[in-house]
């Protein structure tokens, strides 16, 4: 994903923290701040990915979560668990949730399905696009809602994958997430200067021995 020109990346420097280990897989609590997968340029390198690379040198990517997001990320520590895992993701055999404080009162729940396509003139964001987007589908629940803040905390589950797909679908609905640079209208308004936005369920079936696993991680906010 290409970064801002003007983006000075500082990622955090604390070890990461691992969730789950065994000989096919590691998936580790992201922080905000640090990239998934090394940028172009030279000094966007650092990422969780080469991290887990010092370590393990032979594994792959599975998915990867918005720098500014916090949260579960899982790794393939070899090429056989990579192909197995894209496989369950691409049949949508991997349940992802996320927790999210957004902006008024986003009351009940539902689900928010409207298409979705890169903004080419705006890289890296995304757009609601009717004619030509892919179709994405989000479902979301409150758990609590701050009357004297005006923020709503909310259980989001993305049924789709699109690229900024939360942070688009919940900015289309008028209920922006909290200190989205991207998508919201007031982003330093934020208390907490940071988007909050946070990976904080993976579950699945293993692919390469059989048993469930379901994977959980604090949120920070």
């Amino acid at each position: 994903m290409p970064l801002n020109d003007h983006f000075i990346y500082t990622p955090p420097q604390q070890s990461l923290n691992i969730l789950y280990e065994d000989d096919h897989l590691i998936v580790i609590d992201k922080p905000a701040g640090l990239l998934s997968v090394p940028g172009r340029l030279p000094e966007h390198q650092d990422s969780a990915y080469l991290r887990v690379l010092e370590k393990y040198p032979q594994a792959k990517v599975t998915h990867r979560l918005d720098m500014a997001t916090s949260g579960i990320l899982l790794f393939a520590k070899h090429r056989d668990a990579e192909v197995a895992m894209s496989k369950l993701f691409q049949a949508r055999g991997v349940k992802k949730n996320y927790m999210a404080l957004v902006q008024g009162c986003l009351s009940g729940q539902g689900s928010i399905e409207v298409p979705l396509i890169t903004d080419w003139p705006n890289r890296p964001k995304q757009k609601v696009d009717f004619d030509i987007g892919k179709p994405a589908q989000t479902l979301y629940q409150q758990l609590d809602y701050n009357a004297e803040q005006d923020i709503s905390r909310i259980l989001l589950e993305p049924i789709t994958g699109r690229s900024h797909q939360l942070r688009v679908h919940l900015a289309h609905i008028g209920h922006p997430i909290t200190g989205d640079k991207l998508y919201h209208f007031d982003a330093a308004a934020s208390a907490l200067n940071r988007l909050a936005l946070h990976a904080s369920y993976l579950a699945f079936e293993h692919p390469l021995q059989g048993h469930h696993l379901a994977l959980e991680s604090d949120v920070p906010f």
